[in-house]
């Protein structure tokens, strides 16, 4: 039984019981620009585009508290706003099934809306189950009910070339004032991460190894794909599972010896425990084990300190070079 879709069709029944009476709950705009984001990288490429514009813009990241994505149910609060706005960017997919209920309630009618996965096109891709990962107790009755897609669009720099033109064209429908600006911070941000992309491209053509090995979720498959890199992995992107069985286990440590990997790697806030059971059932228990940042739960005290996606697609660039060869 698929406990996340439980919860998520009572919270939204809930929500929007809760929502009647109350869109006038919220304080005044004061006229700005309101855009609503689920989720950090499109409240940072937002932020990007709107640059020199923060007197006249508002925007929100509802994840600020650092809840992973896969977890996070809104608030009534959160539904007038995604309501209310004038710009709504969200991702799509099984982690915000929650969005069919709020997206149904009434809303700002010039508000502009953006889903990633639907803006990727013929290039969104479905979720894997590759070889070696470990299945949910309920795939089976997941796939009666149709294919999902894989939601980790962001992690590409190529999609991010993709979908921060279309946040833009977003953004200038709503503020057809500001456009040209908006267009403007775009073609500037799309050169920056286009760049970034080079020198990953660069990175993994001088690897003699193109092999990662996750002993975690695995959300980088959009990254993974655009490289021409080889993956194994623990669990799919948005598995709910967190305790790996011995058949799991066994599998990827003896990819481990077998392709003498240099590394192996988690996403953030992992424990740790499926690493470290992998590398002590291998030939090479003191290998590294390197972290890359999926961006899946971004805080607002890190948005305070100037965390940026930029930033970390560099540092994961860093990391990725570490474990190949």
């Amino acid at each position: 039984m698929d406990f996340r879709r439980i919860i998520g069709a009572a919270a939204a029944l809930l929500l929007g019981v809760q929502l009647t009476g109350c869109s006038g709950s919220l304080p005044q705009d004061d006229g700005k620009l309101q855009v609503v984001c689920t989720l950090y990288p499109a409240y940072d490429w937002a932020r990007e585009i709107t640059r020199g514009h923060e007197d006249t813009t508002e925007l929100r990241y509802l994840l600020d508290n650092g809840i992973d994505m896969h977890n996070y149910q809104p608030s009534a609060q959160d539904m007038v706003r995604i309501a209310d706005c004038d710009v709504l960017i969200y991702v799509g997919g099984e982690s915000e099934r929650w969005m069919e209920a709020a997206l149904k309630e009434k809303s700002n009618p010039g508000r502009q809306v953006i889903c990633l996965l639907d803006s990727m096109g013929d290039a969104a891709v479905e979720e894997e189950l590759a070889e070696g990962m470990q299945p949910e107790e309920d795939e089976e009755e997941e796939e009666e009910e149709g294919p999902e897609y894989d939601e980790h669009v962001w992690l590409s720099l190529r999609s991010a070339g993709v979908l921060v033109p279309q946040i833009s064209e977003a953004l200038c429908m709503a503020d057809p004032e500001h456009a040209q600006d908006y267009r403007d911070n775009a073609q500037a941000y799309g050169d920056a991460l286009a760049a970034l992309d080079a020198e990953y491209a660069k990175a993994v053509a001088g690897a003699q190894e193109r092999t990662v090995l996750f002993a975690d979720r695995f959300p980088f498959r959009y990254l993974t794909q655009d490289y021409g890199l080889t993956y194994y992995a623990a669990f799919p992107g948005c598995s709910a599972e967190s305790e790996a069985s011995f058949e799991t286990v066994s599998f990827l440590s003896e990819k481990v010896d077998a392709l003498g990997l240099p590394a192996v790697f988690t996403i953030e806030n992992s424990d740790g425990s499926v690493a470290r059971a992998v590398l002590d059932n291998s030939q090479h228990p003191d290998l590294p084990v390197l972290t890359l940042d999926s961006m899946q739960s971004v805080s607002r005290a890190q948005i305070e300190s100037d965390v940026t996606y930029y930033d970390v697609m560099t540092q994961n660039l860093e990391v990725l070079r570490q474990g190949l060869r």
